[in-house]
């Protein structure tokens, strides 16, 4: 199967670093006309320099994408400019952590207007694009706590949850124009967000033993999801949410597998090998 985006022209938020900088990358990669959207100017400029030595069409903006005015002047100037948009990933998103009886109103607000209105702004900025070329897609980051929510994520989990929803509402309006939408639901992807890599050995011990593929994923498996909906390959996909967790929680207890194979002699616990 070869995956052929070379020509497409594709809006990327949240790219300063993580897993926005390396989906950006991947698809730079891979032919695409990057735009890069980013709240942080420095961030920008070394996402920048990295598709410069990639070669290849790119423009980035910064933009807050709360903001309806810049959203909107950003997604008119990439049209003037490309004449098409084709894709639109919303990765940008926030966190902010707490017990609900000891969360803030200040963070409650900012965890919803970005990770939801913000990804509502920038769907809405480029579907008049898409329907004039009759085709489109759009991809939001949700995550795995929009299915099961951890405890200090009520804020987090209720807009995650809140995407997935909307990426099924706009996907029901949108397919008589050939626009597909689609959230897909990251696991535990190590970030300079989460830090999951750098916690003591028996904290990534009770985080993975909840994995069944017990390793942490790589920022590359969320871009390769991207890139595939993103392709003709998978015009017929629409209104999902795509769990990538490396099957988290998928069983009750993911460790009695490997403590079974380990009894067999087939896997080593102390090496995880």
């Amino acid at each position: 199967m070869n995956i052929d985006l070379d020509g497409k022209v594709a809006i990327v938020t949240g790219v300063g670093r993580g897993i926005g900088r390396e989906i950006v990358a991947t698809l730079a990669r891979e032919g695409v006309t990057t735009v890069s959207v980013d709240v942080s100017a420095a961030e920008l400029a070394e996402t920048g320099a990295l598709l410069d030595e990639l070669g290849g069409r790119h423009r980035e903006f910064e933009c807050d994408i709360r903001d309806a005015d810049r959203v909107a002047a950003v997604v008119a100037a990439v049209e003037a400019e490309y004449g098409r948009i084709d894709l639109l990933v919303n990765n940008a998103g926030v966190v902010g952590n707490g017990p609900i009886d000891e969360l803030d109103e200040r963070t409650w607000d900012f965890v919803h207007e970005v990770n939801l209105k913000g990804t509502f702004l920038m769907c809405r900025a480029v579907l008049p694009a898409m329907k004039r070329q009759r085709s489109g897609r759009i991809l939001n980051a949700a995550s795995f706590a929009a299915l099961v929510p951890i405890y200090g994520s009520g804020a987090y989990a209720s807009s995650k949850a809140a995407v997935a929803h909307f990426t099924r509402a706009l996907a029901g309006e949108v397919g008589p124009w050939n626009i597909t939408v689609n959230a897909y639901a990251p696991g535990m992807i190590p970030t300079s967000m989460n830090h999951f890599d750098e916690l003591e050995t028996a904290a990534q011990d009770r985080l993975l033993d909840t994995l069944t593929l017990r390793r942490w994923g790589a920022k590359s498996d969320i871009a390769s999801l991207i890139c595939f909906l993103a392709s003709d390959h998978a015009g017929y996909i629409t209104g999902t949410l795509i769990d990538i967790s490396g099957g988290k929680l998928a069983t009750q207890v993911p460790r009695l597998a490997y403590e079974a194979a380990a009894a067999a002699g087939e896997y080593d616990l102390a090496t995880a090998e």
